[in-house]
């Protein structure tokens, strides 16, 4: 009788460990890596990640706009690494009738997001002057030619020259790296519109974390899961001693 009883047991564990572990193996494999160029938005001082694409996106006048190259994959976002206010990119221009401002920050990257590991270019920032009507497609064209297919940005400014949006097979350990926060020049504010702080409209200070890192998570994941099984474990064998003994 007691042999009965016990087969259904190891039948169980045995189900379960196999699905922890499939779990467990499965789940890094399903994150892919891309080279890109991300859209941003800045509520506040937050970099936010544009919900709609540039074409589709109209922003009003006094927003702020940003883009970056980078390696990402879905676990992670790569935001510029420097925040610019409104005040600090248009400040020193004025308002123009059927115009709107528009705040552009852009970041090139690191040498390590580049696909040959080139320098990239500086990162640049700068005010926008565009139609009302005009989308962020448009506010982005006054940084430069902007190489596009199938409503990607490919290139901003001639960079990167070849590519669009390919797959990295593997991850640099320095592309994994977390980003450091740099300084970004803004436009120069003119002698009749004083800043509060000399200089405070030429250079921002990044205060933005350049990437979410999931590494603690994964770990986190696999002790919960470990402590799960060793717990079912011997909840199990427990159960299996005392039908054995009655």
């Amino acid at each position: 009788m007691s042999t009965v009883r016990r087969a259904p047991i190891r039948v169980l564990l045995a189900a379960v460990v196999a699905a922890c572990l499939s779990a467990l193996t499965l789940a890094p494999a399903q994150a892919a890596a891309y080279r890109y160029w991300g859209f941003f938005q800045l509520t506040g001082t937050t970099w936010a990640f544009a919900q709609k694409g540039p074409d589709q996106t109209v922003p009003k006048d006094g927003t702020v706009e940003g883009w970056r190259f980078a390696v990402a994959d879905e676990s992670s976002t790569r935001f510029p690494r420097a925040v610019l206010t409104f005040d600090q990119l248009c400040g020193a221009t004025p308002a123009q009738a059927g115009k709107k401002r528009v705040g552009l920050v852009l970041d090139f990257g690191r040498p390590a997001d580049a696909a040959d590991g080139a320098t990239p270019p500086q990162p640049k920032a700068s005010c926008a002057v565009v139609p009302t009507d005009a989308t962020s497609s448009a506010v982005l064209a006054t940084a430069g030619e902007v190489r596009a297919e199938k409503g990607l940005v490919c290139a901003i400014a001639g960079y990167p020259a070849t590519d669009c949006g390919g797959a990295v097979k593997e991850v640099s350990p320095e592309a994994k790296a977390k980003d450091q926060p740099i300084s970004i020049a803004g436009p120069a504010a003119s002698a009749s519109t004083p800043s509060a702080t000399p200089g405070a409209s030429d250079i921002a200070s990044s205060s933005t974390s350049a990437t979410s890192s999931t590494s603690g998570a994964n770990v986190a994941a696999y002790v919960i899961v470990g402590l799960l099984l060793l717990a079912l474990v011997g909840y199990l064998l427990v159960r299996s001693r005392a039908r054995r003994n009655a």
